[in-house]
């Protein structure tokens, strides 16, 4: 079984704006590698994104743009499955692969929030209201 995560954080809320991702690729349950790089976006950065990632402009100054990496971000997901937490990295990924007019890679999404939360229905977002036999007051 071999699968990659992969963790995106953007400059501002256009999901194209990647700068930084982080790739883990796993094979049989063992780390097999990891990495990760700051992107220069060619965007700005807005402070709430700023706050959520602490990734400012002045450090991705002299980083590589997207395209410079997509053949390394192509070889390690193409044909392979690959882990996002929420659709946000998986959209993040096309839409700043599309702003380049880059081929879009060719992988098997699986969203791992979207697997926890049909795995274990307590963790669903529309999953029932605790009632006070759940939680009583103190």
């Amino acid at each position: 079984m071999e699968f990659v995560a992969i963790d995106v954080e953007t400059a501002n809320a256009d999901m194209s704006s990647i700068c930084q991702i982080g790739l883990a690729r796993f094979v049989d349950g063992a780390l097999a590698e990891e990495w990760s790089t700051l992107v220069d976006p060619e965007d700005y950065f807005d402070p709430v994104n700023i706050a959520v990632h602490g990734i400012e402009s002045t450090m991705v100054r002299g980083q590589p743009k997207l395209p410079d990496i997509a053949d390394r971000l192509r070889s390690t997901l193409e044909r392979t499955v690959s882990f996002c937490h929420t659709h946000f990295d998986r959209i993040a990924l096309g839409r700043a692969y599309g702003k380049y007019k880059l081929s879009p890679i060719t992988t098997t999404w699986l969203d791992s929030a979207r697997v926890v939360r049909r795995t274990w229905s307590d963790l669903a977002a529309c999953s029932r209201r605790p009632s006070n036999q759940d939680h009583p007051r103190v």
